[in-house]
C-alpha cells in the first residue's frame, strides 16, 4: 500500500513511532499534530525497555544503541526495618532492563522522523470525523483538514479513540502515581544497577537511575498508593486527568511525605523527601480496553489503545511495537482494508493481555497489598508466581514478545 496522506495525532514516543511506520509503509504526505508547543514537553521521567523486548525493538528498527540509557540488572523489593538506613530485602529478582529518561527517548525518536514530514507542534485537534473515503480533523483554531487515514498516537484522552468509540473510556483504578526525579543519585547500592522496590501497606515505590539528558544522572522515582478521601484536595480522578508539577495541594503534599516518613527507610525516604516540588507529579492510573484498534479509516497506538497500568513496564514496549506492526501491515496489504484489519488482528489480543496482567499486579501490589514484613525471598516467590499466573509465555512483565512462540 503506497502513497496517501495520513494524520498523526500526538506527537510524543507513540506519534513519533508512528509516523515512522507510516513513512517506511510509503505513505505520500504524513502530518503530526501535537498538541503542545515547540518546548519539550520532558518531566524527567523515567521509563524502562526489557532487554528482550529493546532486542525486537532495535531489530525493527524503533530503537538504538545510541540513545542514552543506564542498565539495570536486579530489583530489590526492601520495607522499612527500624533506623536501618535501607531497610530489609525482602527479595531480589532478576531484572535485564534499560532504563531511559522520557525527554532523551523521545527526542531520539523525534529526530528520527524524516524531514519531509510536518511534524505541528501547539497545533490541538479537537474532533475527527470519518466517512467511507478519509477523515476530516477538526483543529482548536477552527480549520478542518482531511486525510485518507488518521493514527490516534495522543495518549489515554484521545480524542481520536472518542471519535471512534464514545463510549469507551480510561477507568480510574483508584490510586495514583506519585512520580518525581531526584538530583542526588549517591550511594545508590551496587553502583546503582539495582531498581529498587519500597514496600508498604497499601503501595510501593520504585525508583531506579536513569540517564538526565545532560551527560549525568538522577534518580526516578514513582509511589503508589490510594490518595487521601479529603475535599477539595484534588479534582474528581474518575474523570481523566492529571495533577501537574506545581498543581499538588499542600494537604495532598504533606499526607504523602508523611507517608514517606512513616513507612521508607531512612536512606531512600531522605530521597523522596528531598526532590523538589517542582520535580513532582500527579499521574492517576487508568484501566482502558478498546473493541478494537482500528475503525474506519482510523488506527490507534500506544496509550490511544489500551492502557494498561505501569506495573508490568511495558507501555512504552507496547507503543513502538503498535508502529511496528502498522509498518508490517502497511508493507504486506495492498488497500487500506487490509492494513487496518491485518493491525487490529495482530495487536487487539495483546493489549487486552497486557491490561488484564497489569490489573492483577495492580490489585496486589497496592489495593491488596500482603504482609510485606512477614515475607522473606520464599514467601515472596509464591506470591509473585500467583500474581502472574495465567498469563501466557510471551505476555509478561515487561511487555509481550512480539516473536512467535
Amino acid at each position: 500500500m503506497r502513497g496517501g496522506s495520513i494524520a498523526v495525532v500526538g506527537g510524543s514516543i507513540a506519534g513519533c513511532a508512528a509516523a515512522l511506520a507510516a513513512a517506511r509503509g510509503g505513505a505520500e504526505r504524513i502530518t503530526v499534530f501535537e498538541r503542545a508547543d515547540a518546548r519539550l514537553r520532558d518531566r524527567g521521567v523515567g521509563i524502562a525497555l526489557h532487554s528482550d523486548r529493546y532486542d525486537e525493538l532495535r531489530d525493527a528498527g524503533y530503537v538504538a544503541p545510541e540513545m542514552p540509557w543506564a542498565p539495570l540488572t536486579r530489583r530489590v523489593w526492601s520495607v522499612r526495618d527500624g533506623d536501618t538506613p535501607r531497610g530489609r530485602a525482602v527479595a531480589v529478582q532478576p531484572f535485564p532492563f534499560r532504563a531511559y529518561n522520557w525527554g532523551a527517548l523521545w527526542g531520539e525518536l523525534r529526530r528520527r522522523v524524516p524531514d519531509h514530514v510536518d511534524y505541528r507542534s501547539g497545533s490541538p485537534v479537537t474532533a475527527a470525523e470519518s466517512d467511507d473515503d478519509g477523515v476530516t480533523l477538526l483543529l482548536a483554531d477552527g480549520r478542518r483538514e482531511r486525510f485518507d487515514l488518521v493514527v490516534g498516537a495522543d495518549g489515554y484522552r484521545s480524542v481520536v479513540r472518542a471519535s471512534m468509540f464514545p463510549e469507551t473510556g480510561p477507568t480510574y483504578a483508584g490510586y495514583v502515581g506519585w512520580r518525581g526525579t531526584s538530583r542526588d543519585a549517591t550511594g545508590l547500592p551496587s553502583d546503582g544497577h539495582d531498581a529498587h522496590n519500597i514496600v508498604f501497606p497499601g503501595g510501593h515505590c520504585m525508583t531506579y537511575r536513569i540517564p538526565d539528558g545532560h551527560g549525568g544522572q538522577v534518580l526516578n522515582w514513582v509511589l503508589y498508593t490510594a490518595p487521601p478521601q479529603l475535599d477539595g484536595d484534588h479534582p474528581d480522578l474518575r474523570t481523566p486527568t492529571s495533577l501537574p508539577p506545581g498543581g499538588l495541594t499542600a494537604q495532598l503534599t504533606a499526607r504523602l511525605r508523611a507517608l514517606v516518613s512513616e513507612h521508607f527507610p531512612p536512606y531512600w525516604a531522605a530521597r523522596i523527601l528531598g526532590t523538589p516540588a517542582e520535580s513532582t507529579f500527579i499521574q492517576p492510573i487508568y484501566d482502558l480496553e478498546v473493541p478494537h484498534y482500528t475503525a474506519g479509516r482510523t488506527a490507534l497506538v500506544g496509550d490511544a489503545a489500551s492502557v494498561a497500568r505501569p506495573h508490568i513496564g511495558g507501555g512504552s514496549v507496547k507503543a513502538l511495537q503498535d508502529a511496528a506492526a502498522l509498518e508490517s501491515a502497511w508493507s504486506a496489504g495492498t488497500s487500506w482494508t487490509e492494513v487496518l484489519q491485518a493491525y487490529d488482528a495482530a495487536r487487539g489480543g495483546v493489549g487486552a493481555a497486557m491490561v488484564a496482567l497489569a490489573r492483577r499486579m495492580g490489585e496486589v501490589q497496592v489495593e491488596n497489598t500482603p504482609d510485606w514484613s512477614g515475607m522473606a525471598q520464599p514467601e515472596f516467590d509464591v506470591w509473585w508466581q500467583d500474581q502472574n499466573r495465567g498469563s501466557d509465555r510471551r505476555s509478561g512483565f515487561g511487555g509481550h514478545s512480539i516473536k512467535a512462540p
